[in-house]
């Protein structure tokens, strides 16, 4: 749904910062965090090891004249990377300048960054320092992000803050939500943040495609959703790409106007205004890992191994310990630096309901630390969602609210923005209320994923590529480029690589065709190819194989219900592609070419849920398969009734009229009643000879309608041929 925005999300954008650098002597310290809760696997760390190797960190000092490092702790180690005295306005004629540059000094890498923001007024100067795992690898990105694709709306589990602000949650190890970009903005949150508002610029908002004002924010957040508290901003520079808007600068939560500072054009109200940025160097480089929330596929065993493998930067460095927790279960090894530093662990992590915490710990004189952390892994199955609304399948009527569950995730954006979509490369909690954010997945995607994690006790990945109102040609692959990101196949096939996750995929579903106007040759013929390309490259690559379902649509052109080839091709595909079809005849709760929660995308979820837990967990068959006719013939010579049999013998329920949607193509006659037999036989009574008959067709659109135990329809087809009596 389209939202009015106020005139500073649609404002002119920056130059480019003119980088400015000069040498800043600074004395670095080592910080040695907490070390040695549980023994090792391998046994005691060696007795010769120094006491720097554990639990005493060393006093702190400061490292800068800034009112963060006279004032804060935790920053030993921190090297100044970059300042810069943010100006009452952006002047594209003046380019912004850098007080210092020191990117270089942690060229070798860093595992921890940090931001301190000054502001000075008339009551004196309000300071606050923040810290965390960095969020990339280049220490230019750091500052405030200028160009196109510097985005970043990510998850932190270790934020620590300080400052002499009132009323701001201070502390380690608190949850926090960076939003950092050049980009225009709007108030509608993406789901990922509890306590967030669709209304309000908050801790969660809409980035948009082009550049023009500007967010750099980090905040505060609940741990778990939902929550009652609000998110609370810890530090905000915002309109830093506008030509027109003053800057809008803040130190927690506004208490006026827009929570997270936006629009508060108040930068003039301060004398000094600077922002410095952090890293401390680190003394490892941690080249395979997990990711903050990761799925890892599970493996026929029912788990995943996690690697966390890498090498010593620092000849200090003497071991490794890997900290892993899940609940009240913890496992703790130690390994020694190996010839050329390298070191590396293989963690087996169980494809149940439970979340794994990763730490990563360095032992060594002056270098203990913890380097790294990452949370939420846990194992699980991938899912795929592909094709136009149906597949996107936003809220109409009605809403997916209390779907959603930790256990459920996915990675990366739906956006047909190809900058948006190849700068969001985050594992996020699957949401179902939001279209083209991340984490989105659909109604039905959200409702199916839900049961199969609640009824087998497994975490499930669903990653949505779904475009509205697309023809089948928009999802082809470039063959010359299959990653492609100005195509929806290479997104999706980014996504899928970034993940981790290509060639894993358990199933694909592929919900298209409305927008094909009923051209059952192109529809075909584009889904043939596409098809081909996932069993070539998506699918699962151990025994089984990738499961691929179609739904069969309910219309096409949207509002025409009436029949027609293409819906007639796609019940077809059971044979000409071996793949499974999915019915939504029976689906009371229609809206136009779209559907309603309830008797709408709750049930096609259902309905994929039973598909998968038959096929992927062995479950239930019976009333599973939508009811499909194999053939159609005459019972009497007079014609005058016809019995259809399908392809399955589960049983059948005929609602009374449901006559009127099937059609004795060639003949006057009507149907007048339907009847289900034993043996998977519809026995279907005329209203007289059915003279001429050249076929037996059935739209399922207006109902009452045939359904099996589990209420999915009969399929919908066209000119079935009725053979003689």
């Amino acid at each position: 749904m389209s939202r009015p925005h106020p005139p500073w999300a649609r404002l002119g954008s920056l130059p480019r910062l003119a980088w400015i650098g000069f040498g800043v002597v600074v004395l670095l310290l080592a910080a040695v965090p907490v070390l040695g809760w549980w023994p090792t696997k391998t046994g005691a760390p060696d007795a010769a090891w120094s006491a720097a190797d554990v639990d005493t960190p060393p006093p702190v000092a400061p490292i800068d004249g800034t009112a963060c490092a006279a004032n804060a702790h935790g920053m030993a180690g921190f090297t100044p990377v970059s300042a810069l005295d943010l100006p009452e306005r952006n002047d594209p004629k003046r380019p912004l300048a850098l007080l210092f540059d020191r990117a270089g000094a942690v060229a070798g890498g860093f595992d921890r960054i940090g931001y301190c923001l000054e502001l000075t007024g008339p009551t004196g100067t309000q300071w606050v320092w923040t810290a965390m795992s960095p969020f990339t690898t280049d220490a230019r990105r750091l500052g405030l992000p200028t160009r196109a694709g510097q985005i970043v709306r990510q998850r932190i589990a270790d934020l620590e803050v300080a400052t002499n602000a009132p009323g701001l949650a201070t502390g380690t190890g608190l949850t926090g939500y960076l939003e950092m970009w050049p980009n225009k903005y709007g108030p509608v949150n993406s789901g990922q943040v509890p306590g967030a508002t669709t209304d309000r610029y908050d801790a969660d908002d809409d980035v948009y495609s082009s550049i023009g004002y500007g967010s750099f924010q980090v905040h505060t957040i609940a741990a778990t959703r939902p929550a009652a508290a609000a998110p609370q901003t810890v530090l905000a520079v915002n309109g830093f790409t506008s030509d027109v808007q003053p800057l809008s600068v803040g130190i927690g939560t506004a208490p006026t106007g827009q929570p997270d500072w936006t629009a508060a054009g108040n930068a003039g109200t301060y004398t000094q205004r600077r922002l410095t940025v952090y890293a401390r160097a680190s003394v490892l480089t941690v080249g395979q890992h997990p990711r903050d929330r990761q799925l890892y596929p599970r493996d026929a065993a029912g788990g995943a191994v996690v690697p966390v493998a890498g090498k010593a930067t620092d000849p200090r460095v003497r071991a490794v310990r890997l900290k892993v927790v899940s609940g009240a279960d913890g496992w703790d090894e130690t390994v020694p630096i190996g010839p050329g530093g390298e070191f590396a662990f293989r963690q087996r992590i169980t494809a149940a309901l439970r979340e794994y915490r990763f730490e990563l710990h360095v032992l060594g004189d002056g270098v203990a630390r913890r380097a790294a952390l990452w949370e939420g892994v846990v194992s699980g199955d991938v899912y795929v969602i592909q094709g136009q609304s149906n597949a996107v399948a936003a809220s109409h009527r009605g809403s997916s609210i209390g779907e959603e569950s930790p256990y459920v995730r996915s990675f990366g954006s739906t956006t047909g923005d190809r900058v948006l979509s190849g700068a969001d490369r985050t594992w996020n909690y699957a949401v179902s209320g939001t279209v083209r954010q991340p984490g989105s997945v659909g109604q039905w995607g959200i409702r199916a994923a839900h049961r199969l994690m609640d009824t087998y006790q497994v975490p499930v990945a669903v990653i949505n590529g779904a475009e509205s109102s697309k023809v089948v040609s928009f999802f082809q692959r470039n063959d010359g480029n299959p990653g492609d990101l100005r195509t929806n196949y290479g997104r999706l096939r980014q996504r899928l690589s970034a993940a981790n996750v290509i060639g894993e995929v358990r199933a694909v579903f592929w919900y298209q065709g409305e927008a094909d106007n009923n051209n059952a040759t192109g529809h075909v013929a584009g889904f043939t190819a596409l098809l081909t390309d996932w069993r070539r490259e998506v699918g699962f690559r151990t025994a089984g194989g990738t499961r691929y379902y179609v739904v069969q649509v309910g219309s096409s052109p949207c509002g025409n219900t009436s029949g027609g080839p293409l819906r007639e091709a796609q019940r077809r595909m059971v044979d000409t592609l071996k793949v499974t079809v999915l019915s939504t005849t029976a689906l009371s709760g229609r809206e136009d070419c779209h559907f309603a929660w309830e008797q709408g995308y709750r049930e096609l979820g259902d309905q994929a849920f039973a598909v998968l837990a038959r096929d992927i967990h062995r479950g239930p068959s019976e009333g599973v398969s939508a009811p499909n006719p194999r053939s159609a013939a005459f019972t009497d010579a007079r014609r005058t009734q016809v019995v259809v049999q399908l392809r399955s013998t589960d049983p059948l329920t005929v609602r009374a009229g449901a006559g009127t949607d099937f059609t004795i193509d060639g003949s006057t006659a009507t149907v007048t009643a339907v009847e289900y037999r034993e043996g998977g036989r519809l026995v279907l009574s005329l209203s007289g000879p059915a003279d001429g008959a050249t076929g037996l067709s059935y739209r399922g659109d207006a109902g009452p309608w045939c359904v099996n135990a589990t209420g999915v329809g009969l399929l919908a087809f066209k000119g079935l041929p009725i053979g003689a009596a």
